[in-house]
This record gives structure tokens, sequence and C-alpha cells, in this order.
């Protein structure tokens, strides 16, 4: 498990146009898709993230988690101490290139209940993009 490296991006620094790579956000902090749903909860706690991006064996990104998922899941009457991220990871996979424009993400990824969307290339997670719509 690897944490990312978190940066610091202003709204005002964003340009209106151009690639996703422009305007997305750090990716976070990526765990294994194996990991518990409570060791999930101490992890983004302890990065102080809002969200995680979950990996599979092969350090490809499957998907995103925020804390109010996970807190809801473990708040469920399903939840099990057994429970792992990749039981609970959406398998749509909402993902996108760095090199696709904003308005082209936004047309074509459907917006979630996350608001969030992978930026991925090769299978690794670059970044995420927060939806405005």
């Amino acid at each position: 498990m690897t944490l990312g490296q978190l940066q610091d991006r202003s709204v005002s620094a964003r340009p209106l146009h151009g690639t996703v790579a422009d305007v997305m956000d750090a990716a976070g902090p990526q765990v294994w898709y194996d990991m518990t749903v409570e060791v999930a909860l101490s992890v983004m706690a302890a990065a102080r993230a809002e969200h995680l991006v979950v990996c599979d064996e092969d350090a490809r990104c499957v998907g995103l988690v925020t804390q109010a998922r996970l807190t809801a899941v473990r708040d469920s009457s399903r939840y099990t101490d057994r429970l792992r991220l990749g039981d609970i990871t959406d398998d749509s996979k909402p993902f996108v290139s760095p090199l696709t424009t904003r308005e082209e993400a936004e047309d074509a990824v459907p917006f979630g209940p996350l608001g969030l969307v992978s930026v991925v290339e090769h299978g690794s997670a670059l970044g995420v993009l927060a939806l405005s719509r």
C-alpha cells in the first residue's frame, strides 16, 4: 500500500478549457481492494483524505470509495468485520484518460453518487476529477 502525494490546486488556477490532466486533483491515498472497511476508515482518517483509490493485486485502479460510503456500509445491517473494499467498490469503474477534455469527461461519465471520477492511464490512477454537474 502506498500513499499518494497530495497536491494543492486552487480553483482560480484551473483553466476553463483543456484536458482532464489540467484540472484533476491528486489521486490521494491508494489502498488494496482486500483491505477491510474498518482499516480503510483508519487510513482515511490518518491521511485526512475524503476518498481512497482502490487498487487490485496488480496495483491497477478498480474504483474509489468515500468516507461517507465506508461509514454507511459500516453502519448497515450487512456489515461484518470481514467485509473488504472489493466487496463494496462499484464495478462500473468510471475512468477517464488524462487527455480527455473536461467537457468530454462530464458528457461521457454518468454522474454517480461520488461526484468523482478516476483519471487513469494504463491502469494506474493519476488523479481524480470532481464532476461539476
